[in-house]
């Protein structure tokens, strides 16, 4: 399908998580962020977070706008008492939503079975909450890698599955996306959504991912039970669009 920059810049901001996960993160940075969540045009699907923000940002939104945080993160280590840690921190503050990375680098190495394992053990623990899986696409070294991952992940039982923690070299590409859409699709999981993360900073860029999405999974699954993106300055170029300026103030995060 071809889409109009308008009509993407709209679904793209429904499907939003709007993303803070600096290392210097402070209680006023995520004030900031809660404040920039619901627009004149609408509000975002989420923000995200570290675990120690949760409670401030539950506390900050509406119900309408769901409170995600990340496990295991950035660096996806097969550390499963670290990210049931994680989880319960986020479950106990309040949160709606778990953003965990998969351990890729274990992946890599062959321990097929240990990941599948991490990735049972982190869904049961996260019940009831929104599980997405990050499986840091621009690191897996294959296709079928990008492949395998995602497979896992969606055995394991995962919502979403989402590229990538945005702190690798390479974030979000068409190709993996495409990949990770295609094994969504042939899991015959009606409700397994897609989350494209990192690197996406203009409402061109999301319409790719809008676009792969809509022709993968059918244009039924552009809401934000199906699809997210995840992304910081994202927000500023879908206003800049929606208000029918050319260009949108930079934004300060590079995520």
């Amino acid at each position: 399908m071809s889409m109009q920059l308008q009509d993407a810049a709209r679904l793209a901001l429904g499907c939003l998580d709007l993303t803070s996960l600096n290392d210097g993160d402070t209680a006023a940075d995520i004030t900031a962020l809660c404040a920039k969540a619901q627009t004149p045009f609408g509000s975002v699907a989420a923000v995200c977070v570290w675990p120690r923000f949760v409670a401030q940002a539950r506390a900050a939104l509406p119900a309408s706008i769901k409170v995600a945080a990340v496990a295991d993160f950035p660096d996806g280590a097969l550390d499963l008492p670290r990210a049931l840690a994680d989880i319960e921190t986020i479950a106990q503050a309040g949160g709606d939503e778990v953003d965990v990375v998969l351990p890729y680098k274990a992946l890599m190495a062959g321990q097929r079975a240990e990941v599948a394992e991490f990735l049972a053990e982190v869904r049961h623990a996260s019940r009831p909450l929104t599980l997405k899986v990050i499986i840091e696409s621009g690191e897996l070294a294959s296709s079928e890698l990008i492949r395998e991952a995602s497979r896992l992940a969606l055995m394991a039982g995962a919502d979403f599955i989402k590229t990538s923690t945005g702190k690798s070299p390479v974030s979000a590409t068409p190709e993996a996306a495409l990949a990770m859409l295609q094994e969504i699709r042939a899991s015959g999981l009606a409700h397994a959504g897609f989350k494209a993360s990192g690197g996406i900073r203009t409402v061109a860029d999301a319409r790719r991912y809008l676009e792969l999405a809509a022709e993968v999974l059918g244009e039924g699954a552009l809401n934000p039970q199906r699809l997210r993106f995840g992304a910081s300055g994202l927000l500023n170029d879908i206003v800049a669009v929606l208000e029918g300026r050319d260009k949108a103030i930079p934004a300060a995060s590079g995520y």
